[in-house]
Parts: structure tokens; C-alpha cells; sequence
């Protein structure tokens, strides 16, 4: 989100998305508040510190790991108070472990951790160990909440593709082996112990890996989505993910603080995840019909909002909602 009071944040979250809000993420704040920072504050035994260029692995804890752990905590009791009472789902994020991997530095190097399959190891047994103590807070802070525990992992494609730079920018670091992968991946979800939605906000998303570690749902950027890979989107759908399709633009062009900016009708909107699911066959979970197959669709801003104006922010949030209360009915439609 937008801005750097979380209070009103999460006002504004609670009151546009009442059935499913999730935890604000305020990267304005700064170092700490972004997606590494804030998720590099869960390690256990692996203290972090900010460079210039953005975080790295420190020999011990210090004011960079401290603030950032002071900004998710404060956060922790903002949601407490404002959430107080609220039962169903909730949604908290956290940096991926292939995202962090390509974004942390070694300690005595420039080079990401992922260049260090040894690093990638200790890396991800911490993040599940934090991760799986970060949603047992959300549960403490929130009894009456059934947390969704959603991995960021932008990067995924790029490490996947060997596309990652190496520190010097003439190479590219090594794709890790396939069953690493997923195994890494995998560690993470099944630590949280927590409905897992894996995010990819980027081009070439791998539905198949996706739906092999674990996770019960994947979100990902509906305008990236190419056509040649909405075969790969139906295979997940007929397996039962949940799709949290990002239909609504996550700037806009022209924003102003009315916001409304550059979005279309809901209607219109609604329309396109339905005319994507006329392409792909209507999949869905085994034996769906029109309204399990609207069920097993969320309707989401395209990636994060924090580049929005506060209008535009709260304008999307309800843009989502209002296209997703029409999607049962046109699908009925067909």
C-alpha cells in the first residue's frame, strides 16, 4: 500500500476488501518496510544489514535488522487493534525464498546468495523457521482469523531461466537443479503449516512448479499471462489451485486523488477473466461447476500498490471487489 501511517492502511483495507483484507506493507518507510528488508527481519540466525544497493548477510545483528523488525512489529499491533473481533480469512505476505535469494548478498561478496547452493540451503531453513513463527503470530494477534500465508516470489522466472546477473553483470548465475527448487520452495510452505498462495508478478510464471510444491493457490499478473501459457494456467485450474487472477492495473496513468484514474468498469473487467476462462475450456477443480469455478477465482490488483496514489490505492481495492460479485453471474452466462 501507499503512504506510511499502517493504521490507516489497514482502515482502508478492512473496510474495501471486508472478506478477505490482508496485512499492510508499507514500502515507503524505507529500508526495512521493502520485500526483502521486512522478510530478511524474520531470519533466525541470519542477521542482515542495508548497503547502498540494497541488503546483505551481516556478521551480527544490528540498527538495520532492528528497524526492521520494529516496522513489522508495529504493524502486528496495528492489524491487533484494528482487526480486533474480525473472523475468516487473512492474508499476510512474505518475500519467497528464491526471491531472497537473488536479493541478499553474501557477507563477504557482491554476489546474491543464490550463487552459494550452501547459502540457498541455510537461507531457506531460517525463512521456514521464521515464516512458521510469523504466521503463529498473526494467529495470536488475530485468534478468530484463518491466516493465508502468501510467498512473494518475483524473481522465481529469472532464477529458473539462469537469468539472475551475476555481481559484475558480465554473466549469469546458474539455474538451481529442478528438484531444489521445488524442495525449497517447498521447506517454506510446509513449515507455515497455512494455506500457501505463491505471488508472481512477472512474465513466464511456472503454474506447473507451483502447484508441485505444495501451495494451494498462485497469483500472478492477468496482462503478462501470454497465450501460450494459459495451457499451463488450465492444468493448474483442473488441479484445484486457486487462481487469485491481478486483473486491475496497479498504477495508473493518469491517477487523481478521487481515485479513479485509469480503471474501467467492473463489469468490464469481470468480462475479461471471463473471456480468459472461454479460452482455456472453462477449467476447474474436479466436478465444478459455474459457481465452484467463480469460487476458486480472486480478483487482485496486478502486483502491490505502494506506487499508486492513496486514491487510486483504495479505488483498486474496491474495483476488485465489485468485479468479483459480478463474476458468478457471467459465467453462469457463459
Amino acid at each position: 500500500m501507499p503512504g506510511t501511517d499502517p493504521a490507516e492502511a489497514m482502515r482502508i483495507i478492512l473496510g474495501e476488501l471486508p472478506e478477505l483484507p490482508h496485512l499492510a506493507e508499507l514500502p515507503a518507510r524505507g529500508a526495512g518496510a521493502d520485500l526483502t528488508g521486512r522478510t530478511a527481519g524474520l531470519l533466525v540466525d541470519l542477521p542482515v544489514e542495508a548497503t547502498p544497493t540494497g541488503w546483505r548477510f551481516a556478521g551480527r545483528p544490528g540498527r538495520d535488522l532492528s528497524r526492521a523488525r520494529s516496522l513489522l512489529a508495529t504493524d502486528l499491533d496495528v492489524l491487533e487493534e484494528t482487526a480486533a473481533g474480525y473472523r475468516g480469512p487473512l492474508k499476510i505476505q512474505v518475500c519467497g525464498p528464491w526471491t531472497l535469494a537473488a536479493t541478499i548478498e553474501l557477507a563477504r561478496s557482491q554476489e546474491a546468495a543464490l550463487a552459494d547452493p550452501g547459502a540457498v540451503a541455510d537461507l531457506t531453513a531460517s525463512l521456514a523457521e521464521g515464516v512458521a513463527a510469523h504466521v503463529g503470530e498473526a494467529r495470536k494477534r488475530v485468534p478468530g482469523a484463518q491466516v493465508l500465508l502468501q510467498l512473494d516470489e518475483p524473481a522465481l522466472p529469472v532464477v529458473l531461466a539462469a537469468s539472475v546477473p551475476t555481481a559484475s553483470g558480465l554473466n549469469r548465475l546458474p539455474a538451481p537443479e529442478p528438484a531444489d527448487a521445488e524442495a525449497r520452495l517447498s521447506a517454506v510452505i510446509q513449515a507455515a503449516g497455512a494455506f500457501a498462495i505463491v505471488h508472481c508478478c512477472a512474465p513466464s510464471v511456472p503454474f506447473g512448479m507451483i502447484g508441485a510444491v505444495g501451495a494451494e493457490a498462485v497469483s500472478f499478473d492477468l496482462g503478462l499471462l501470454r497465450r501460450e501459457e494459459e495451457d499451463g494456467l488450465a492444468e493448474a485450474a483442473e488441479s484445484g489451485l486457486g487462481i487469485l487472477a491481478g486483473a486491475v492495473p496497479a498504477t495508473s496513468l493518469g491517477t487523481a486523488e478521487r481515485g479513479t484514474g485509469q480503471l474501467p468498469g467492473p463489469g468490464e473487467t469481470a468480462r475479461r477473466v471471463v473471456e480468459l476462462w472461454r479460452r482455456m475450456g472453462w477449467p476447474g477443480a474436479p466436478g465444478a461447476g459455474p459457481a465452484e469455478v467463480a469460487g476458486q477465482v480472486v480478483l487482485t490488483p496486478a502486483c502491490g500498490l505502494a506506487g499508486a496514489s492513496p486514491g487510486y490505492a483504495r479505488a483498486a481495492l474496491a474495483h476488485c471487489r465489485e468485479a468479483a460479485r459480478l463474476l458468478p453471474e457471467l459465467i453462469e452466462e457463459g
